[in-house]
């Protein structure tokens, strides 16, 4: 009995694993199967490089051209992001975008968050709740916009003019987007809105994967929900938090359906992020390679974003 159980292992072909032959065995298989595998993601591969890794060569191609309308095209180099960064409105740009995807990143995660706990307490008591509040999430940015037109009218017809005048503060009624110094914070507000859900949901699952003993425990040592949900959920729910946190960044860095719909960018330019920019200079300034060298800034910021999580998940992968 010990013998045989002392016996090396041995594959289903009667060759020890671990051994040269099984190494050379395994390197020949997969050489075998390489050339299917190969063809079954080469259409993926094709779609990729049609979809996304041309427009992107092209676009940083064009970004070092000087091209006008009709004008002939000429090569100016990194002519562009000189005058990009020596260009005040879009130094200002950069500052409007910094500002709401902040502010649109720490509203949604931060009210998801709070959500996410409370709803944790009563999960099938909530189940309603949060599929109201994911519903949000999934309307386009085009219909939200439109919505929150109905909401910012500057008229007593506006929804929430007439909630204030309905509360008896007629002096601040107000025009939310036509001033400059409340229009991007209602930008913000409204976009907002409809990123609730993901982060909700996202926490809630982390709050879910939570060991019931710990939970458990803290409640036979009398401790109050708001000191469960500070000392347990929230270090406990982080890994959902972060995944919430870089969605929302990036999908704030390329917002622009629902600012094109409520202010168009302005007033004054007040609202223009760096995506709207670089859709005014290419599309109504027809500065093509001006607004190409804006589309490639703006990719570096979402790389930039990017690199932590990919960190993470390439050392999470090891």
């Amino acid at each position: 009995m010990l013998g045989s159980s002392a016996s090396p292992v041995r594959g289903a072909a009667g060759v020890m694993q671990g051994s040269p032959l099984a190494g050379i065995q395994g390197r020949r298989r997969l050489l075998r199967d390489t050339p299917a595998a190969l063809i079954l993601i080469a259409p993926v591969i094709v779609l990729f490089a049609i979809a996304v890794v041309y427009p992107l060569a092209e676009t940083i191609r064009l970004s070092f051209w000087d091209i006008q309308g009709l004008r002939k095209p000429a090569f100016i180099g990194f002519g562009n992001y000189a005058k990009l960064f020596a260009d005040a409105a879009f130094r200002h740009t950069l500052l409007t975008t910094l500002i709401f995807t902040i502010g649109t990143t720490v509203i949604s995660v931060g009210i998801g968050w709070v959500l996410a706990m409370m709803c944790a307490f009563a999960p099938r008591e909530t189940l309603p709740f949060r599929v109201m509040i994911f519903a949000a999430f999934g309307i386009s940015e085009a219909v939200s916009g439109y919505m929150w037109l109905g909401i910012y009218r500057p008229d007593a017809r506006g929804l929430l003019n007439s909630l204030i005048q309905l509360l008896g503060f007629q002096g601040f009624s107000h025009a939310w987007l036509g001033d400059a110094n409340t229009a991007l914070w209602a930008l913000i507000i409204a976009a907002s809105w409809s990123g609730v859900g993901l982060p909700l949901m996202l926490i809630f699952a982390a709050i879910q994967a939570i060991p019931k003993s710990v939970l458990e425990a803290a409640y036979m040592d009398g401790a109050k929900p708001v000191s469960t949900m500070r000392h347990i959920m929230m270090p406990l729910s982080m890994p959902g938090v972060r995944v919430a946190i870089f969605i929302n960044l990036l999908g704030a860095l390329r917002a622009f359906d629902i600012i094109y719909i409520l202010t168009g960018g302005g007033p004054v330019r007040s609202t223009e992020t760096v995506g709207y920019f670089m859709y005014r200079e290419s599309m109504t300034q027809f500065k093509l390679g001006y607004g190409a060298a804006a589309t490639v800034i703006l990719l570096l910021a979402v790389l930039i974003v990017s690199i932590p999580a990919i960190i993470q998940r390439t050392a999470g992968a090891r």
